[in-house]
């Protein structure tokens, strides 16, 4: 039987179109992809998150074991800040991408994806046996909203002042990759991040105020262009913004260096030497030679047919590569993707060819992000 979230029955009102999600019964759209996908870059959206896991560590090793799990830096935050990480195995292959916050010392929030909530919670269990820290979840009463777009900021300050809450940091000076708490009859958690490249925040809220929250956001927004965004346009946004998707440019085969996540991996030098953490030795040997593979990403502004995961790259005759993802980006208005070329072609100049049901069009490899929002 399918999970649902607390916004089950606001999902229905609204005639969403309900799909089987990683278990969960899930908005893909409310009215089009398209004019949903236009509302986040042009005004504002609200998604309906609460699949995804919410984990605390708290206890006085917290710092530490989390430093000893994961490839980024736990103990360059300060309070209050928050990083993108990962969970890797000894190989280095990806077991899940996440967030996490600190709110001190001894008490740590992990942000999962949903597909993985399960997994994440036992390998962060198995590994804090050996540490004075406990995990929770949180996540069977904490619903999660992402109010995202260039709105976004005026309209959580509209719900504060209409709801007479209190937010220890304005949501206007709240720094990216931050969190803060809400107080007052609905009390509520907020973050400042996102997945689709725009400006945005989490609302992490119990689930006795969720219905609450949702419906007054929409009723204040309605006038500035705010709609609420499934997972179809959730997708594009964050393909646009070239953020890699767990199942799809992260797994298990794959690890953080070869999906171009080297800027979370914090390895160390003789100079500035970093902790150890789960699939360091592998990561560290696998910098030292050239990677058996490499994210990229291209685009086809002279085509229509859209790239899908798992359609073939070639050179010539020679197979080189695969996609995994792609779609028409409704803001370039031409097809994008993203896939990984293999060792030694990454390097190479010779025109790329993906393959489409027998047929081979020409792409063009591009920098990433496809789409950068104006600050």
């Amino acid at each position: 039987m399918l999970r649902r979230t607390p916004l089950f029955e606001q999902h229905q009102a609204l005639g969403a179109r309900l799909v089987d999600f990683g278990g969960w019964e899930m908005p893909v759209q409310y009215t089009s992809i398209l004019q949903e996908h236009a509302a986040v870059r042009q005004a504002a959206g609200l998604f309906d998150v609460s699949h995804m896991g919410v984990f605390e560590v708290a206890g006085a090793d917290a710092e530490a074991a989390l430093q000893a799990l994961v490839p980024n830096n736990i103990a360059r935050l300060r309070d209050g800040a928050g990083l993108y990480t990962q969970l890797c195995q000894e190989d280095g292959g990806v077991i899940d991408d996440l967030l996490i916050f600190r709110w001190h010392e001894a008490r740590y929030w992990l942000i999962v994806n949903a597909g993985n909530r399960a997994v994440d919670f036992e390998w962060v269990q198995q590994h804090l046996q050996a540490y004075e820290a406990q995990l929770t979840s949180l996540a069977d009463h904490t619903a999660i909203l992402a109010l995202q777009g260039p709105q976004a900021v005026m309209l959580l300050e509209q719900l504060l002042q209409t709801l007479a809450l209190q937010s220890e940091t304005a949501p206007q000076h709240l720094s990216a990759f931050h969190l803060t708490e809400v107080s007052g009859d609905t009390p509520f958690v907020v973050s400042r991040s996102g997945y689709t490249g725009e400006d945005g925040f989490e609302l992490y809220v119990p689930y006795d105020h969720v219905v609450q929250l949702w419906q007054t956001l929409l009723r204040l927004g309605a006038e500035s262009g705010l709609v609420p965004v499934g997972l179809g346009a959730r997708d594009t946004l964050r393909l646009e913004a070239a953020m890699p998707l767990y199942g799809h440019e992260l797994s298990r085969e794959i690890s953080p260096l070869e999906a171009g996540l080297a800027w979370s991996v914090k390895l160390g030098t003789a100079e500035d030497p970093q902790p150890d953490f789960v699939g360091k030795a592998a990561l560290v040997a696998q910098k030292a030679v050239p990677l058996p593979r490499r994210r990229i990403g291209f685009a086809m502004p002279e085509s229509r047919r859209a790239p899908r995961e798992g359609y073939r790259l070639f050179m010539g005759d020679t197979e080189v590569g695969v996609v995994t993802s792609g779609s028409l980006s409704p803001t370039l208005g031409y097809p994008i993707g993203m896939g990984y070329l293999n060792a030694p072609y990454y390097d190479q100049e010779t025109p790329i060819h993906l393959e489409i049901r027998g047929q081979r069009y020409p792409v063009e490899r591009v920098s990433l992000p496809f789409y950068r929002r104006k600050s």
